[in-house]
C-alpha cells in the first residue's frame, strides 16, 4: 500500500505540473504576438490617430523620448527644457503588420524637410524622428529614408532624424486618445495647424 500511495502521489504531482505549465514544446518558441515601435512626428495626438488607423496596430501611447531629464512633464517638454520630442509608442501585432508598413505610415504623416518643427508647432520638441530599437529596425529606417532621398520627390534635404531609442516616458493621462475624447477640440487644432493641408501638398491625397 505504501508503494501504491507513493506512485499515486507522483502521478497526481505530474498532472498538476502539466496543468500549470503545459507539455514541453521541444524547444520551439512561438513568435511574440505584440511588438513596440517608437516615432516622433510633432503633435502626439495626431500621430496617435495616424497609427491607430493602420491595420494590425493595437494601440498608440503618447509620450516623450530622446531627452536628458527623467520623468519629464508636458510643461517641461513643451517649453523645450528637457530635450525630449513628443513621441508615440506604437503597439502592434507583427503577424498582421510589418515594421516596414509602420515606416510607410510614419513618412506619410510627417513633414520630412522642415527641421525642428512640424506644421504649426516649432521647437526641437516637435522634431520628426524614428527611434529604432534593433539593428533590423535601424536598417529598415535607413533604407526607407534613402528611398525617399533617391526618389528626388523633394528639392530640400530629408532632415528627419534616425536615432537609437531611449527611455519612453508616457505622457499625462489627459493626452492619451485625445482625438477620441475631445474630437471637436482636436479637429479645430488639427485644421488650424494646417496639418492635413501640408501633408497633401507634400505627399498628395491618400
Amino acid at each position: 500500500m505504501t508503494i501504491l500511495r507513493r506512485l499515486t502521489s507522483i502521478a497526481i504531482s505530474l498532472v498538476i505540473c502539466v496543468t500549470l505549465t503545459g507539455w514541453p514544446s521541444n524547444g520551439v518558441q512561438s513568435a511574440p504576438t505584440t511588438a513596440k515601435a517608437y516615432f516622433a512626428g510633432g503633435c502626439f495626438w495626431c500621430m496617435e490617430e495616424a497609427f491607430e488607423k493602420v491595420d494590425g496596430v493595437l494601440g498608440a501611447v503618447s509620450g516623450y523620448m530622446g531627452g536628458t531629464v527623467a520623468n519629464p512633464t508636458y510643461e517641461e517638454v513643451s517649453a523645450g527644457r528637457t530635450g525630449h520630442a513628443e513621441s508615440v509608442e506604437v503597439i502592434y501585432d507583427p503577424t498582421k503588420v510589418t515594421y516596414q508598413k509602420l515606416l510607410d505610415a510614419f513618412w506619410r504623416n510627417v513633414d520630412p524637410v522642415t527641421p525642428n518643427a512640424q506644421f504649426c508647432d516649432h521647437g526641437t520638441q516637435y522634431r520628426a524622428a524614428i527611434f529604432y530599437s534593433t539593428d533590423e529596425e535601424k536598417r529598415l529606417s535607413e533604407e526607407s529614408k534613402r528611398a525617399i532621398e533617391e526618389s528626388k520627390r523633394f528639392p530640400q534635404p530629408i532632415v528627419t532624424q534616425l536615432v537609437q531609442a531611449s527611455t519612453f516616458y508616457q505622457a499625462e493621462e489627459y493626452h492619451q486618445d485625445y482625438y477620441k475624447k475631445n474630437p471637436l477640440r482636436y479637429k479645430y487644432y488639427k485644421y488650424g495647424c494646417s496639418r492635413t493641408q501640408r501633408l497633401e501638398s507634400l505627399w498628395g491625397k491618400s
